[in-house]
């Protein structure tokens, strides 16, 4: 077996695409949206990163086999810590050929704060080169006890990252986790997230699996329309309290999907686990 140093030296030599093209399935060639959604069904790499980083190419095609037509990336250098060191080598033209080698597109992809702040003007650069068309940071990562204050400083300078990524033609967007659905002092901290991210700067991508705790995506996308750029899939059973393939649960999709496009959604990720990728792809298209 290749080693991971010795895959992306292979692979930077030009795995020719017409080679990888002729082996991919007619039906992921010509099936480039989704009927329910009218866009692309994409998933986040985060919950195969461990597969992804051994064999990018190979689970690329896997996921486009089970139905995907789009990917979310994690930024290599952001994310170095969290095991994707491996594809800092890789260049961002050639990222993007083998993406778009196996029928999908790329478009959007996480950044930790840390790197948006610090090498923002590299982190464009890459975003240009492998065709994204939105930075999206994946958390503020503040303390527990962080004041609303301090909520409120770093929503400024996302702001200020968001308007130099708008020069370069790029849509920054923030990421929600369950800790935004807290409050401090009674008040709702993702509530003001919206009310003090300037709309043409910041665009939201939300977390569906927060109706875990009662928070539903389509709440959201009807109170503010034109906020949101995207969406993470997820579904939850109130039953057994554990995360389900996506139809099986709790989330009212139709609702969602409807909610959604008025909204002006244009990417969907699926992020469950591994297991569930399949399944919740075929629900979506047989929508």
């Amino acid at each position: 077996m290749m080693n991971r140093r010795h895959f992306i030296g292979k692979s930077a030599l030009g795995i020719g695409s017409a080679l990888l093209a002729s082996q991919l399935p007619t039906s992921l060639t010509s099936a480039t949206t989704s009927k329910a959604l009218k866009k692309p069904l994409g998933f986040q790499v985060w919950t195969v990163k461990d597969q992804l980083i051994k064999d990018f190419a190979g689970t690329l095609k896997m996921m486009a086999g089970q139905g995907y037509q789009s990917v979310e990336m994690c930024s290599p250098p952001g994310y170095e810590s969290s095991g994707f060191g491996p594809l800092m080598s890789m260049k961002a033209a050639e990222m993007k050929k083998i993406v778009e080698d196996w029928g999908l597109t790329l478009e959007s992809t996480h950044y930790g704060m840390g790197e948006l702040r610090n090498n923002l003007s590299e982190r464009i650069d890459f975003a240009l080169e492998s065709g994204q068309k939105q930075m999206i940071c994946s958390s503020f990562w503040l303390p527990k006890d962080a004041k609303m204050s301090d909520w409120m400083k770093a929503v400024d300078e996302l702001n200020e990252i968001g308007a130099k990524t708008k020069k370069a033609g790029i849509q920054t967007g923030f990421h929600n986790h369950h800790m935004e659905f807290e409050k401090i002092d009674g008040v709702l901290i993702y509530d003001e997230l919206l009310k003090h991210f300037d709309p043409e700067l910041v665009k939201m991508q939300f977390q569906v699996a927060v109706i875990s705790i009662g928070y539903k995506a389509e709440t959201y996308f009807k109170k503010y329309p034109g906020r949101f750029i995207s969406a993470h899939l997820a579904d939850w059973s109130s039953v057994t309290e554990k995360q389900v393939p996506i139809g099986q649960g709790a989330v009212d999709w139709k609702e969602l999907f409807a909610a959604a496009e008025k909204s002006g959604v244009k990417n969907y990720f699926v992020e469950m686990a591994p297991e569930t990728f399949k399944e919740s792809a075929n629900y979506i298209h047989k929508l």
